[in-house]
């Protein structure tokens, strides 16, 4: 079994999606200790954002195709996605733009599109300032969570777990809630471990 973790806050050791998806690997690999484990973190090595690469030698071409290779590979992907401005961070934007190559990741058929990328699970671990979640005020400007359920599942993966944390903003003790609610959810999540 193959794991991805990619990070994409820029608050460091203040990041609260990078502690619950260093948690979610964790727990992955007590269930898997011969599971290998790739990291990539996009605040700290950002990908150039995505051009036309005439030379198929260029630096940015061979980046691409790493990044690729790595997403191709894995059995799960932990994906740290926190909120920023309604949206997720242009990192990571950079990152599923190297993921997004027709014939690898999808086709168009005359049926319609069809993903080729199938068989993964993905874990989405998203932490957000405010409350955006499904029935809440704000959840007509969550272009978080639904522009990454829908990107996966574009490239054919419907197995997707979302671990959140929102609300994070509104004080310190409705932060230290999320937190450990996203943390119990970790420790009983069966399906997060698989």
């Amino acid at each position: 079994m193959n794991l991805l973790h990619v990070d994409s806050s820029a608050l460091g050791a203040h990041s609260v999606s990078r502690e619950l998806g260093a948690g979610v690997v964790a727990a992955w690999k007590r269930n898997h200790p011969t599971g290998k484990v790739v990291y990539r973190d996009l605040a700290a090595n950002p990908l150039p954002h995505w051009a036309p690469v005439v030379d198929a030698d260029h630096p940015s071409g061979r980046v691409g195709g790493d990044v690729l290779e790595e997403f191709l590979a894995a059995d799960v992907v932990v994906v740290g996605a926190p909120m920023y401005n309604f949206g997720i961070p242009s990192t990571l934007k950079a990152w599923i733009d190297r993921l997004a190559i027709p014939g690898k990741t999808f086709r168009y058929t005359e049926k319609g599109p069809e993903g080729l990328a199938g068989g993964k699970k993905i874990v989405l671990v998203s932490s957000r300032g405010g409350v955006y979640s499904t029935g809440s005020a704000g959840a007509s400007a969550d272009f978080q969570e639904p522009y990454l359920r829908q990107v996966f599942h574009f490239f054919g993966i419907d197995d997707i777990e979302i671990v959140r944390a929102e609300g994070v903003n509104l004080g310190p003790q409705q932060k230290a809630e999320a937190i450990a609610a996203a943390h119990a959810a970790i420790a009983e999540g069966r399906r997060l471990a698989a």
